[in-house]
């Protein structure tokens, strides 16, 4: 197959009649994984990104940690390899793939050849580690002649807990297997093409059996993971005008960051305190504090308090990257509930674990911020409820190499 063709599916293993390679009851004692600390992660997280013939990545294979940075040169993959983990999060809360991927052609390598069928696409995959333990996700996506996942798979320890396969190109379905134990042992039903059949499988899967719920427990684990993903790329442009008041929840682009500083300045101070001291470092001039001004029924303004007898400047009078700093910093020193994103409902927050993404993290700063929203990223990674994977320039990356805690992604064009 040439690279970039529509691959087949990914172990979809399943002709009609043959049975997917997994028993029914519990895994026997003494298999699996090698032993491990209880609960070394005791919330879903990704560990791993896979993604072949996908941008510039062929067969790439990159571990994450609680704050990792991806660098390189321009043209190497960073924002292709955050752009698919931000797809995959998109599939995992629900989204269809024209949701996920926009413009899919993008994704596809320049020189991508199809195949015999006229078919080209991608693959991309991820590990979720958890207190189920790791699990993979692996898909396959077709781009041309039309958009549609032609395989899926979800496994633990080698044991094939869902596959998909596309049987017949003219239904907008794919055959799915699912185990389920006890006498039937697999069960199989169409889903649709358009959607990450894990994310469907606990509206499916009714948990009345061991395989059944061992299923469930993967499936569960790796949407918890997927869906609390916040993709963030502040926009200065948008950030400078006053918002209507609303209820405090900051978008992607960062646009309503006054409306936020209004929120918890009255919810979090203990928050907003560090982020008025992180300011000082990442603002120009004096800064004694953040503050708004919201007039009643009138829109909400952001100013930075520069001290007594001085007179307060507008965030609108900011540069962009003091802008962006502001920014990022609120998200680091925050959580899902200050964050325009939507969490799984039914676990606790502080169950899960808060990943970040920052394409362009260091986009217009200087180093003095760089390094300030570096210490910022390591002390909330260091935490365990939050985790950034993002792209920097080299000036960053040089910074960030030698620094404990940090989890280095070198690209290379």
């Amino acid at each position: 197959m040439s690279p970039g063709a529509s691959p087949a599916p990914p172990a979809a293993g399943a002709e009609e009649g043959e049975a997917l390679v997994v028993p029914a009851q519990a895994r026997p004692a003494g298999s699996g994984r090698p032993a491990e600390p209880a609960q070394r992660y005791p919330r879903p997280v990704v560990t791993e990104l896979r993604l072949s013939a996908f941008g510039p990545h062929r067969s790439a294979v990159f571990p994450l940690g609680p704050l990792t940075l991806f660098a390189g040169p321009s043209g190497s993959g960073k924002s292709q390899a955050l752009a698919a983990y931000e797809a995959l999060a998109g599939l995992g809360s629900g989204a269809t793939l024209e949701e996920a991927f926009p413009d899919p052609r993008a994704r596809i390598p320049d020189r991508a050849v199809p195949d015999a069928q006229r078919r080209r696409g991608f693959r991309l995959g991820c590990t979720v580690d958890g207190p189920a333990g790791p699990v993979r996700l692996d898909l396959a996506v077709q781009v041309e002649p039309t958009l549609r996942i032609v395989g899926e798979r979800l496994s633990q320890d080698g044991q094939i807990l869902l596959a998909t396969a596309l049987r017949d190109p003219g239904r907008r379905s794919v055959q799915a297997a699912w185990l389920t134990g006890g006498a039937v042992g697999v069960t199989r039903a169409p889903l649709p093409d358009d959607r990450l059949g894990t994310a469907l499988l606990p509206l499916r899967v009714a948990g009345s059996t061991a395989g059944q719920r061992q299923v469930l427990a993967a499936a569960e684990q790796v949407v918890v993971a997927l869906r609390a993903v916040f993709p963030c790329d502040p926009r200065p442009d948008r950030m400078r005008a006053a918002v209507a008041p609303g209820e405090g929840r900051l978008l992607g682009d960062c646009a309503n960051l006054a409306d936020v500083l209004r929120r918890t300045r009255g919810e979090c101070g203990t928050r907003h305190a560090l982020l008025a001291e992180a300011a000082r470092t990442g603002c120009a001039g004096s800064v004694a504090g953040l503050d708004v001004r919201a007039p009643a029924g009138g829109p909400v303004e952001a100013v930075l308090d520069r001290g007594p007898g001085r007179p307060a400047a507008e965030l609108a009078r900011l540069g962009a990257g003091e802008l962006r700093f502001l920014a990022l910093a609120l998200v680091l020193l925050t959580g899902p509930g200050v964050l325009a994103m939507d969490p799984a409902a039914e676990l606790l927050s502080a169950r899960q674990a808060l990943t970040v993404l920052a394409d362009g993290f260091d986009r217009g700063l200087d180093g003095r911020q760089s390094a300030e929203l570096l210490r910022l990223a390591l002390l909330s990674c260091g935490r365990g409820h939050i985790r950034l994977v993002a792209a920097v320039g080299e000036g960053t990356a040089a910074a960030a190499r030698d620094l404990p805690g940090v989890a280095m992604v070198d690209l290379r064009a």
